[in-house]
């Protein structure tokens, strides 16, 4: 049994060696199912293959030449208490790929292996050996026939005793010729058989020494072949682990590279979500710092306007002081009138011609200024012309600055400055600083001479201050955050200056 399974696998190794030289015409394994110990496997084509059995676990390999595996997983776990599981691979290159099948038993068992069109069936065998049947051969028996000693009836005379007797002779004589011939003629079989019995027996012995011969040369060339195969799939094995370590390491550095992207778009959602909420902080900042601008604005234009109210009172409780005062000067100044008439009357008349001259050139001067006023607004220039107060004639007493405030309006910002009455005024712009001066005017309240900080408005004023000038002359001080244009109007006692706001 074991002779003819290894000139069986001697077989085996023709079709494997000729396979290397046949195109890549692939044989496609679709399907490997087990049924007991009966491993059945499904390929497109006839296959062409090669097996060898390992030990240490029990295994069976089987190489498909030019054949290839589709829908066919890499190990497949049966543990059907004949089968433990089947495992797959290929190697080779394209034009000659080898698809291996190792099939693991539960203990060592022979195999029976069958192509069956497409499929290979591989089947355990049920018993360990083979009946021998042994034929014998059967021999001829030559059989030496005696001669029966014939009975001499009583009576009869020595004559026919003798012939009788030489008869008898005879017989026995041939008959011992006869057994001598037939022994010999047996022994001559005998030798013929013993020498063809020979000649078998050594023709036997020399075909069974060339089966032996060639079965040691096939298995010679299967353990060469097995160890070839064994080498190639260490090799294999090893280019799959290299390739395997290699697909794992990109594998860990496109994860290092998807995890650092995520970190930076994390980081980068973060720092926006930063960004928004510092905006929306700021905002709402803006939002306060204006609705508190407001409050303010709203705060200073009723502390304005009480501050108007008391100016206006102690501005009438001073004209009432001033006239009694004026009486009183004019009761002193007619007795010192009386004294001095002549000198007086003189005075008086060129005092009356002065003051009809100037108060005739004031109010053409100032038809035309509030003409000009009227028709366009003032422009901020490197140097603004002077501008003199309008509606209607300025007296020449010395006015009072009783209010200097800002205000926000729709689409502008204000600074205003009230007096007692109206004044004559010049407006000049050096730079970013725009210059109200007021002739003839003073500051009373000390409140008036404190600076407006209104740099946190969104205006392009920064800053108002108003303080005492040379010549009895108060100065109120703009200062802006840019250079825009502007206009001035004047109604009555109310001076105002409109700033647009930046960007309009």
């Amino acid at each position: 049994m074991k002779g003819f399974v290894v000139s069986l696998l001697g077989l085996w190794l023709v079709p494997l060696v000729a396979l290397a030289q046949q195109p890549a015409d692939l044989n496609t394994i679709t399907a490997i199912s087990v049924s007991g110990g009966t491993v059945e496997i499904t390929g497109s084509k006839k296959p062409d293959f090669n097996s060898f059995t390992m030990t240490d676990p029990p295994r069976l390999v089987i190489d498909v030449s030019g054949a290839a595996f589709q829908g066919v997983a890499e190990e497949q776990p049966v543990g059907n208490g004949t089968v433990t599981g089947i495992r797959t691979a290929t190697y080779g290159t394209e034009s000659a790929s080898i698809a291996r099948i190792l099939i693991g038993y539960e203990r060592e068992v022979e195999t029976d292996i069958q192509s069956s069109g497409n499929k290979l069936v591989v089947k355990v065998l049920g018993g360990g050996g083979t009946a021998v049947a042994q034929a014998t051969p059967t021999e001829g028996q030559g059989t030496a026939q005696g001669a029966t000693a014939a009975n001499t009836p009583a009576g009869t005379s020595a004559q026919d005793a003798a012939r009788a007797a030489a008869s008898d002779r005879e017989s026995q004589e041939k008959a011992v010729k006869a057994a001598a011939d037939a022994a010999r003629a047996e022994r001559e079989a005998q030798e013929k058989a013993a020498a063809e019995a020979t000649a078998r027996a050594k023709a036997d012995s020399d075909a069974e020494a060339k089966r032996q011969e060639d079965a040691r040369l096939a298995a010679q060339r299967q353990d060469e072949e097995r160890r070839k195969s064994e080498e190639a799939a260490v090799a294999e094995r090893k280019r799959q682990e290299a390739e395997a370590q290699a697909a794992t390491k990109r594998a860990e550095d496109e994860r290092r590279a998807t995890a650092q992207a995520a970190a930076d778009q994390k980081r980068q959602k973060e720092e926006e979500a930063k960004t928004a909420a510092e905006e929306k902080r700021a905002a709402a900042q803006a939002a306060a710092d204006e609705k508190r601008a407001a409050a303010q604005a709203a705060a200073e234009e009723r502390q304005s306007a009480a501050k108007t109210a008391a100016e206006k009172k102690r501005a009438a409780a001073q004209t009432a002081a001033e006239q009694k005062r004026l009486k009183e000067e004019e009761r002193r100044a007619a007795a010192q009138a009386r004294r001095e008439e002549q000198q007086s009357a003189r005075e008086s008349a060129a005092e009356e011609k002065r003051q009809q001259a100037a108060e005739a050139r004031e109010r053409r001067q100032q038809a035309v200024a509030a003409r000009e006023s009227r028709a366009r607004p003032s422009q901020g220039s490197a140097a603004a012309e002077p501008r003199e107060s309008g509606g209607g004639a300025v007296s020449s007493r010395r006015k009072t600055m009783t209010l200097v405030g800002f205000q926000q309006q729709a689409d502008s910002s204000r600074v205003f400055v009230r007096t007692n009455e109206p004044v004559r005024y010049q407006v000049s712009t050096t730079g970013n600083q725009v210059v109200l001066e007021l002739e003839n005017t003073r500051v009373v309240e000390s409140n008036n001479t404190l600076p407006l900080d209104t740099h946190f408005f969104p205006s392009a004023v920064s800053r108002v201050e108003a303080f005492s000038g040379a010549g009895n002359s108060v100065r109120v001080v703009i200062q802006l955050k840019q250079g825009v244009r502007y206009e001035t109007r004047q109604d009555g006692g109310l001076i105002t200056l409109d700033f647009p706001r930046p960007g309009r």
